[in-house]
């Protein structure tokens, strides 16, 4: 049976115009049956059966009460979560999300062409990626580092774009353990041709694959 996953893309505050192209880019993975909502309701209802929970791009205050019951539940218990880009804008009043996702974003510079250094290659992640990446996204920064507490698969070059704010410790995707679950996230898919750029492709679907217990 093809393991399941649940695509969610509510947002209350800044929507990303990408999130169609994101959305169809994700039901493209071949690994995956995948159910898309923006309905909070169908985070109240049992998780279990999905191998993944993904929140792409979501922002501002996406969960009922008991969705965030349901979601906690989920990843205490095993399930797999992934983040992409402004899943870390998400959730701010709920401490429990910022310590699951491992940072929270705080600001980024304008869109422009950056490096990523890839620190960790044996993960599904980023094995697929060159050493150091050349790539065109919004470079967030966040409030801290979640290096204390996450494995760090891909830190920004800030030496190759202008506005950052970060240093030289400056992770853009990172994975870790909550509970019995495992969460992926990645700062990367800002603009719709992320969506279609082989490499990014590669990065997402090997992190939410992981997620999912489908690769190690």
């Amino acid at each position: 049976m093809t393991p399941r996953l649940l695509l969610y893309t509510r947002t209350t505050a800044y929507r990303h115009d990408s999130i169609p192209a994101a959305v169809a880019a994700v039901r493209a993975m071949d690994t995956f049956a995948v159910d898309h909502t923006e309905d909070p309701a169908d985070l109240e209802l049992p998780l279990e059966h999905y191998a993944v929970l993904v929140f792409l791009s979501t922002s501002g205050e996406v969960l009922t009460p008991a969705g965030r019951e349901r979601l906690a539940a989920y990843v205490e218990s095993g399930g797999g979560f992934a983040g992409v880009h402004a899943a870390a804008c998400t959730e701010y009043d709920w401490p429990y999300y910022g310590e699951l996702l491992g940072a929270r974003f705080d600001r980024h510079p304008a869109l422009q062409p950056g490096r990523a250094v890839v620190e960790d290659p044996t993960h599904p992640a980023t094995r697929p990626l060159p050493a150091v990446w050349d790539f065109t996204d919004e470079w967030y920064d966040f409030r801290s580092s979640p290096r204390d507490r996450a494995r760090v698969l891909l830190r920004a070059d800030e030496t190759s774009y202008e506005g950052g704010r970060m240093g030289p410790d400056h992770p853009l995707a990172w994975c870790r353990e909550q509970g019995s679950g495992r969460v992926f996230y990645t700062a990367l898919g800002h603009a719709d041709e992320a969506y279609r750029d082989p490499s990014f492709l590669a990065h997402l679907s090997g992190g939410v694959s992981w997620a999912g217990r489908l690769l190690m």
